[in-house]
């Protein structure tokens, strides 16, 4: 092997490699889709909870407002009520490329990076560039509190 040979080959194994974590930031189709993520009082939410979970205690029923939300930045979650006493919670990591989403706004889950908008009802793309829904993250709530898992 020659050579230019052997830089072409190194060259192209680093591009792979660099392509592939680039790529796994994107996000994952894992999680979405068919569940609704609906829950009432003394429901759950969704199918999978991101990292954080296991019963962690999130906040009150109360800081979430209806036809709203709040991001859980630590825990990587967000938490809607998109009608009285129907909370939704959803992975709070961007579908488009792995950006946090940081607020819920017209009954939008916004993402600061690209503007990509998700349905607070059920995490699906309202604007993109994101072309996937937001994975849906399991609640729980026990009278006020809210918690993964």
């Amino acid at each position: 092997m020659d050579d230019t040979t052997r830089r072409r080959t190194v060259l192209a194994a680093g591009a792979a490699t660099l392509a592939g974590g680039v790529l796994s930031g994107c996000g994952s189709d894992s999680g979405s889709g068919g569940s609704d993520g609906a829950a009432g009082a003394g429901g759950n939410a969704g199918a999978g909870a991101p990292a954080g979970g296991g019963g962690q205690a999130l906040g009150e029923t109360s800081e979430i407002p209806v036809g709203g939300g709040k991001v859980f930045k630590d825990q990587k979650v967000v938490v809607t009520q998109p009608a009285a006493g129907e909370f939704k919670a959803f992975s709070a990591t961007c579908t488009h490329q792995g950006c946090s989403v940081a607020s819920v706004t017209d009954g939008h889950i916004v993402c600061p990076c690209h503007q990509s908008h998700f349905k607070i009802e059920d995490g699906a793309v309202a604007g993109g560039p994101a072309n996937r829904p937001l994975p849906a993250a399991k609640i729980t709530i026990d009278g006020t509190k809210i918690s993964l898992g």
